[in-house]
């Protein structure tokens, strides 16, 4: 019974967070403990329905029919129900189970210039996105690729919710079948145009918009130099500049593309200054920057702003998680490909968005032959002659080009050279591409580091126990040493002490007064000594000899005064506390006595 409660719970906590939207488990359980585990009352409590409270499970007779999700957009299925509509997640009493709600997911769809967002329920499939997309982009179903999926590749009938998506996403749409527009991608751009008015010996440079026409153009020029539209002779037009009407930027681009400048051009400062040894090449890249971003806007690739070797250990040298792929853009001014490539393809918020988080993006020009020597001598000497010789065989027109270079254990290898006469989606797809082999690398070497750190945190827990080992063994082998070192001082002491005491001994026995005899006719006093092993000292000694004679002679046996005392049996007295200088006889030691030794404490 118990089990079948658990899963009862269970089943209310899925149903409860599925009609809620409450992901936060521990919340959820609290506001169902606080409604004693009734569903519908938890569910009210939560969500406030428009018609009233939600039928209680007693109340409930029959299942109500939920409409079914909507996919046409994403405001259909954001829409407030209607009064008249059923309860929000209503009860089937026979389970007493609560629908679920469908989660609402938001994505943001990046297709070349553009960024578009897309809501709707989890309950819709892949296909609905672009139905979704197909009216906000214009583009076929059958031509759109939908690219950003977590797990893969997906299918058309995939449904969202089993793909367990987080709330907000990000996806791109390629279209590789669909060539790009250069006029819409570059409308929005102003461009630099130097007018010489040969008359006056000047030079004007004017800022227009690309949405200018050729008309607009000399009226300006009209307001400027007040010379009518009329009477004004162009040299340097293309010869489909002959309408006035036509739009400044086709025409420009077609007359960029493949006429010579004479009148009127687009000058630019060259991204890297001329001269092998003019500057390194963290300043080249800074300057690079600058004039890139002028040129094309601010919205390009985070240029690597160092060296060549700089980026290359900034992406292959670091650990394995963190190491990127390296994409080397080379820029060549004279190529009639580099301003499309640069401001449609290398400046699309999804290319940049992409590069950001995936490359080292390093760049360098080479439309000066001193420039492109410098960038041969520098893969060269990272890269190899490979790399240089990669480079060499493309021509001028054939710029710019993005080398897409992984680094690999033996040596780096390039696994693509993209070149300037692509499109955003073929970019995009080869880029995707380059990825898929470089996670694949990546996961390699993420298992072979984090194996290698684990034997290296072994080898190191080894040789710290074995460092603590050695440790512990010399510091007992030291106080074993300073143990035997004190037992050695400690016995010399005691033999000097002994030595000294001997020698203190002999001294006194030496200076002793000779024994009296009897027959001398001198008063006698004879002593018995007891010592403390249980020996008698005996000896005679003159009644007029003093006391410090007899403590010489008790000292003379290996008992000095100032560890021995002497005292007399009955009464006890401490013979030693007496003044030496007595004689035997004042301290009533005459005619005999029997004395012990005792200890000092």
């Amino acid at each position: 019974m118990a089990s079948d409660s658990n899963m009862d719970r269970e089943m209310i906590l899925a149903d409860f967070q599925a009609c809620t939207g409450i992901d936060n488990i521990a919340e959820a359980i609290t506001l169902l403990e606080l409604n004693n585990w009734d569903l519908v009352a938890a569910i009210n409590g939560v969500i406030p329905q428009e018609n009233g409270i939600l039928q209680s499970q007693s109340e409930a007779t029959a299942p109500v029919p939920s409409a079914p999700p909507s996919s046409a957009s994403a405001s259909a299925s954001s829409s407030p129900p209607s009064s008249s509509s059923p309860a929000f997640c209503p009860v089937q009493p026979s389970r007493h189970i609560v629908e679920r709600q469908s989660r609402m997911l938001s994505f943001r769809v990046e297709y070349r210039q553009r960024s578009t967002e897309v809501v709707l329920e989890d309950a819709s499939t892949v296909g609905d996105i672009k139905s979704i997309l197909e009216t906000e982009l214009q583009v076929p179903v059958s031509k759109m690729q939908l690219k950003g999926w977590k797990s893969g590749d997906v299918s058309d009938s995939t449904v969202l919710q089993s793909l367990h998506l987080p709330k907000n996403n990000s996806l791109y749409v390629l279209t590789p079948d669909i060539a790009p527009s250069a006029s819409t991608s570059q409308s929005s751009q102003n461009y630099l145009l130097v007018i010489s008015h040969r008359e006056a010996q000047r030079d004007y440079s004017l800022h227009f918009p690309a949405s200018k026409t050729i008309q607009e153009v000399k009226r300006n020029i009209s307001d400027l130099t007040n010379i009518p539209v009329r009477h004004q002779q162009w040299d340097g037009w293309p010869a489909s500049a002959s309408d006035d009407s036509v739009c400044f930027l086709l025409s420009l681009l077609v007359f960029f593309f493949f006429y010579p400048v004479t009148i009127v051009h687009l000058p630019f400062a060259p991204l890297i200054v001329d001269g092998e040894n003019s500057e390194n090449e963290g300043d080249a890249l800074l300057h690079f920057t600058a004039e890139f971003s002028r040129r094309y806007g601010d919205c390009h690739p985070v240029f690597y702003i160092g060296s060549l070797e700089a980026a290359s250990q900034e992406a292959f040298y670091g650990k394995a998680r963190d190491r990127k792929l390296l994409a080397i853009y080379l820029h060549n001014d004279e190529s009639v490909l580099s301003n499309v490539f640069c401001s449609q393809m290398m400046c699309a918020d999804s290319i940049v968005s992409y590069l950001s988080q995936n490359f080292i993006t390093w760049a360098w020009d080479v439309t000066k032959e001193a420039n492109k020597a410098r960038l041969l001598t520098m893969c060269t000497r990272h890269f190899g002659s490979v790399v240089a010789q990669t480079i060499r065989t493309y021509k001028t027109d054939q710029f710019p080009l993005l080398l897409i270079v992984m680094g690999k254990r033996t040596s780096n290898e390039v696994l693509n050279v993209i070149q300037g006469n692509t499109t955003v989606d073929e970019l995009m797809m080869r880029l995707m591409g380059a990825m898929e082999i470089f996670t694949a690398q990546q996961q390699e070497d993420i298992k072979d580091e984090d194996e290698r750190e684990a034997r290296e945190m072994v080898k190191r827990e080894q040789d710290e126990a074995y460092r603590l080992s050695l440790e512990a063994d010399r510091k007992k082998r030291e106080a074993q040493e300073r143990e035997e070192a004190e037992q050695v001082r400690q016995e010399r002491i005691r033999k000097e002490q002994e030595e000294e005491r001997e020698a203190i001994r002999l001294s006194l026995e030496q200076a002793l007064p000779p024994e009296p005899k009897e027959e001398g006719g001198e008063p006698i006093s004879k002593l018995r000594i007891r010592t403390p092993s249980g020996k008698f000292l005996e000896r005679q000694f003159l009644g007029s000899c003093k006391l410090q004679v007899l403590f010489d002679f008790v000292a003379s046996k290996g008992y000095p005064s100032d560890e021995f005392k002497l005292l007399t049996t009955f009464p006890r007295r401490n013979i030693t506390q007496i003044d030496p200088a007595w004689s035997l006889v004042e301290a009533k030691l005459f005619p005999q006595e029997t004395l012990f030794l005792e200890a000092k404490e």
